[in-house]
């Protein structure tokens, strides 16, 4: 993020963003594929049921006059979508996806409604001094009340902080 917009911020929406780019870093997520066999892991009878199923149709198509031309089609069909497979992608998270609802979502998921935010930032945020008494009590509250804090929990305290 520019150095303007930063300075823009308040200190609550600062340490959020802080934690976002954190949570990015260690968790790889810069929205690039990764080659990975976690599907083959989580799901190995989907993964061998393709490569049954694929030998089925390929002894049909060479069993067949009129299909056994068009083979290779099917190869390399096969090895086109199967290699999507064996990519991860993570998604970057963004403090400026929060509580937005469009095609992010569909991609990213409501990533902020479903996680909590480390017990560090609720630290940083009760710690600091240029977080107002009155943010810090409602923060204190919202702990009592929720037990973890989600990302977008943190947000709407920060977006009471920027209305005030």
């Amino acid at each position: 993020m520019q150095n303007s917009q930063r300075q823009m911020m308040t200190e609550i929406q600062r340490l959020l963003t802080e934690t976002i780019d954190d949570l990015n870093k260690r968790e790889k997520r810069d929205n690039k594929p990764r080659f990975s066999i976690s599907f083959i892991r989580k799901h190995p009878g989907l993964f061998i049921g393709m490569y049954v199923a694929w030998f089925a149709t390929l002894a049909v198509m060479l069993q067949s006059e009129t299909l056994v031309g068009s083979v290779w089609l099917l190869v390399v069909l096969f090895i086109l979508l199967n290699g999507f497979f064996f990519f991860d992608v993570y998604p970057r998270y963004r403090y400026e996806d929060i509580d937005v609802l469009d095609f992010r979502v569909c991609y990213n998921g409501e990533w902020y409604n479903t996680r909590f935010v480390p017990p560090t930032l609720i630290e940083a945020i009760l710690h600091s001094p240029r977080v107002n008494g009155v943010q810090k009590e409602q923060l204190q509250k919202m702990i009592a009340r929720k037990g973890d804090l989600s990302f977008y929990d943190i947000f709407t305290l920060a977006r009471s902080d920027a209305a005030a």
